[in-house]
């Protein structure tokens, strides 16, 4: 999974800056006293990405529709409080390991590990999205970039060895990205002195429509993607990568979203809609598109080109109203969905994936682009 990382860092040199860097701004604390940055991030065709040092969550993402009016396309809340308080994830960052592990258990090198059983469904426990306190809930460290073309902020965070359960200190950088070719770059590095299990993601709900503005059903989705990996009723894979043709997962061509989401098959009983991984056709580790998501009334198109070999489709299955967003509009069901690009879920312990053990000596590189368009 290898990235431009030097150019990426020849860029971030003096000569190349051709604007201020974004500006740290005080977003409140944490519980504990700790204090809670934001960064703005801008471009030059008005798209406005709002990012702040708790969970490295996206607060806000501004982009045009085709008649060019900005509308923000991702769900969450205003202030930090809702954030700590009661959230399905919104717009963060997740690891240690992103997505599930069965029954909260795996094994490295002969050595077994017990995590945090914090998620259950069909009442079969495991361990989700790093367990109780996930990279979602701590405080980042925060630092601006500017190069030409493009505002960003690099976090990082150190996991100490043992945290939640996981082996090893973890160094972690996530890298946000916003271009003047309206593309929300995101690039992920990481080290350890232990092999441990690592799969981070971003968690954004996107609705083209806007924030607040009703259900995603009608979002039309293409990905690349001829598999998918059925689940158990606890929506751990079964280990089968399965063709999607002749399936309600089959979007080598575009559907929307509600053309099928009701439709009598297991896995979407399972999943209680769509809540899988596909596997991507992309197996190389070179960035490629994986998915296109185009929004017939407001125009936007969303892209997603990935180093990553899986891709969760997840679209707000759990939302019910419950939760009030930013516009002063409660969630429905749906009216969010994610494309977190990963490996497979529970792959530790599933020999056959693509491995997500990071040893000693070696460095994690990823990357993943959200690519903005209206037309």
């Amino acid at each position: 999974m290898k990235t431009n990382a030097l150019i990426l860092a020849l860029a971030l040199t003096t000569d190349a800056m051709s604007a201020e860097p974004p500006k740290a701004e005080r977003f409140g604390q944490t519980p504990d006293g700790t204090p809670v940055e934001v960064f703005t991030l801008t471009n030059q065709h008005g798209i406005k990405l709002r990012t702040m040092t708790y969970g490295a969550i996206v607060l806000s993402l501004e982009t045009p529709d085709r008649n060019g009016q900005n509308a923000d396309i991702v769900l969450g809340y205003n202030t930090l409080a809702d954030y700590v308080k009661d959230t399905p994830y919104f717009g963060a960052i997740v690891g240690r390991y992103g997505n599930r592990i069965a029954n909260g258990k795996f094994s490295v090198d002969g050595k077994a590990y017990t995590l945090a059983t914090n998620n259950a469904p069909g009442g079969i426990q495991c361990s989700l999205h790093g367990g109780l306190k996930g990279f979602d809930k701590v405080v980042w460290r925060g630092e601006a970039l500017v190069m030409k073309g493009a505002q960003g902020v690099k976090f990082t965070y150190t996991s100490k060895d043992g945290e939640e359960g996981y082996p090893g200190t973890l160094k972690l950088s996530v890298t946000y990205l916003l271009t003047d070719d309206n593309e929300w770059r995101i690039d992920y590095e990481a080290t350890t002195d232990k092999a441990t299990p690592v799969n981070v993601t971003q968690h954004s709900y996107f609705n083209l429509r806007g924030e607040g503005n009703g259900d995603i059903l009608g979002h039309e989705m293409t990905f690349k993607a001829a598999k998918f990996t059925p689940v158990t009723v606890g929506l751990i894979p079964t280990g089968e990568l399965r063709p999607v043709k002749g399936t309600p997962f089959d979007f080598t061509t575009a559907h929307k979203i509600g053309e099928r989401v009701q439709a009598k098959d297991e896995q979407m009983t399972f999943g209680g809609g769509y809540d899988h991984n596909w596997v991507l056709d992309n197996q190389s580790g070179k960035l490629a598109l994986a998915a296109t998501v185009r929004e017939p009334t407001s125009g936007r198109v969303l892209e997603v080109l990935t180093t990553e070999p899986g891709m969760q489709f997840y679209c707000g299955n759990f939302l019910d109203g419950k939760l009030t967003g930013k516009s002063g509009q409660p969630y429905p069901f749906r009216s969010g969905f994610c494309l977190e690009t990963q490996h497979y879920p529970d792959s530790p312990n599933q020999p056959s994936f693509p491995s997500t053990i990071l040893k000693p000596g070696q460095t994690l590189r990823s990357t993943t682009v959200y690519r903005f368009s209206a037309k």
